[in-house]
């Protein structure tokens, strides 16, 4: 017990100091506004917040997001090959792929994939 107890206080000690270390070692600048404030999506922090919105950034936003979260969705698909029947596991993989190209191809037709806008 006493062994745990000093193994805890050693590490303890070490943590410590090389946190002291790095405070006292670190660079610090605060004379560039830029560095210190947060990254907003592109924006020019030194400018107007007041600035129009991209709509087309928004919508290429929302499609990743929507795409990220079918590919999380796809990964249960490939797992249940091996529990259900070859049948059923064939009309939910089609069923699943068929409303990914349907939401692509309105995608497509809406010119959501148009990158020069």
């Amino acid at each position: 017990m006493i062994i745990i107890l000093f193994i805890t206080l050693i590490i303890s000690f070490i943590s410590n100091i090389m946190m002291f270390l790095s405070i006292i070692l670190s660079k610090k600048s605060f004379s560039d506004r830029e560095k210190s404030s947060p990254f907003e999506c592109g924006f020019d922090p030194k400018s107007s917040a007041r600035i129009p919105f991209s709509l087309h950034f928004f919508l290429i936003t929302v499609i990743f997001l929507i795409f990220d979260v079918e590919i999380a969705l796809i990964f249960p698909i490939i797992s249940l090959f091996y529990i259900v029947n070859f049948i059923i596991w064939t009309k939910i993989s089609f069923f699943f792929i068929c409303i990914l190209l349907i939401g692509l191809y309105h995608e497509w037709n809406q010119n959501m994939l148009n990158w020069t806008n």
